[in-house]
């Protein structure tokens, strides 16, 4: 990471993860970045996609996530640890982004059993379909890959549509509604799909996005690509459990998350 903006908003990124129990405030993170606050935050926006808050949010939800399923901490204590000052605060936000409440989050190991077709919202005429191919890594080889759209950069609660590849490569959305999405992906090294919480440099993810897309009704979109990389200070933290794709390792995938593969594997045979 040798750009010099680059570099000061990891710094900012860093200050987070070093400091979640505080109340940190634009001011802080600003002072860290060496710039004005107001440079800061349009500055910070345009690096990550999102403001410094909601970074901060994610970054919060996430480490919630590792304690939950890597410590026995009461979800109080957790939420103190995490900067929440109300344990509500705290729950109705983890369950808003992740999609569990932060007990059940718990008990089912960081991951949520995915729901079925009536949980996706159906459009009213026939949606579009996007096509494209999810790129590995030069260096890397990964295994369990998930695609979801969203309605912007932030990967948390239901992905209007997705699909669970095996590995990456071709995928298939069908029925997109008309809207302005994201297209986020998450790849999870082989070996490596019920590790969750770990930490271990062979168990980083990686990721990719595209966006925004634009779907039109009644258009035909050109395939998108998608290319990843291995998980970075830079991006912004995944908080939708769904995206613990090791159910599917398990094969307790039954979802419209496996329709897509399900189809694209009958095309190969």
């Amino acid at each position: 990471m040798g750009d010099p903006i680059e570099q000061s908003m990891a710094r900012v990124i860093t200050l987070m993860h070093r400091n979640l129990g505080d109340q940190l405030t634009i001011d802080d993170m600003a002072r860290v970045a060496m710039f004005s606050k107001f440079h800061f935050s349009r500055v910070f926006r345009q690096v990550t996609g999102i403001s410094p808050g909601r970074f901060l949010s994610a970054v919060r939800l996430e480490e919630a996530k590792r304690l939950l399923v890597s410590t026995s901490l009461s979800v109080a204590d957790i939420s103190n640890m995490v900067g929440y000052t109300s344990v509500g605060t705290f729950s109705a936000r983890f369950k808003s982004s992740v999609g569990l409440p932060p007990t059940q989050y718990r008990v089912r190991g960081g991951v949520r059993a995915p729901g079925g077709a009536d949980h996706i919202p159906k459009s009213d005429r026939r949606g579009v379909m996007i096509t494209g191919r999810i790129l590995p890594p030069r260096s890397s080889h990964y295994g369990m890959t998930f695609l979801g759209l969203f309605p912007d950069w932030v990967p948390q609660g239901r992905p209007v549509r997705c699909a669970v590849l095996e590995r990456p490569g071709s995928y298939l959305l069908e029925d997109v509604p008309p809207g302005t999405w994201y297209l986020l992906t998450q790849s999870v090294p082989p070996g490596k799909e019920q590790m969750v919480g770990d930490e271990s440099a062979d168990s980083v993810p990686a990721v990719g996005a595209v966006g925004p897309i634009t779907v039109r009704p009644g258009t035909t979109m050109e395939p998108i690509d998608v290319k990843l990389q291995d998980n970075a200070t830079l991006d912004l933290p995944i908080l939708l459990a769904l995206l613990d794709v090791r159910l599917a390792s398990l094969g307790i995938k039954r979802s419209p998350c496996d329709r897509a593969d399900k189809e694209m594997a009958a095309a190969r045979r």
